[in-house]
């Protein structure tokens, strides 16, 4: 974790791993986030129709690791705020234990 935190929507422009499925160990650009159906398309990763075409095939972004963000100003916030909350240690109060509960 380069930035100290596990998880993070998938935008487009991210450059993705695939962990899961037929295209397992494939790497690429994210073309598209069809919200809709809740699928990613990623360049490269395509199928033929019985016509010849060509069709981009939607893999599920739990079976997606990301290699490399495409970093705006509002994600940076994201990560600093996620990064932040992750290493805050509550502050060793005796009101909050529960020594003696009888």
């Amino acid at each position: 974790a380069k930035h100290g935190i596990r998880s993070i929507p998938v935008r487009r422009d991210d450059e993705v791993i695939i962990k899961r499925g037929k295209a397992k160990g494939r790497e690429g650009k994210v073309t598209q986030v069809y919200r809709l159906k809740w699928v990613v398309h990623v360049d490269k990763i395509n199928r033929e129709k019985a016509n010849g075409q060509a069709v981009p095939v939607g893999i599920n972004a739990s079976n997606l690791e990301i290699t490399k963000l495409k970093m705006t100003k509002d994600r940076r916030r994201l990560i600093e705020r996620k990064a932040k909350a992750k290493a805050f240690v509550p502050a060793d109060n005796d009101d909050m234990q529960m020594k003696e509960v009888d």
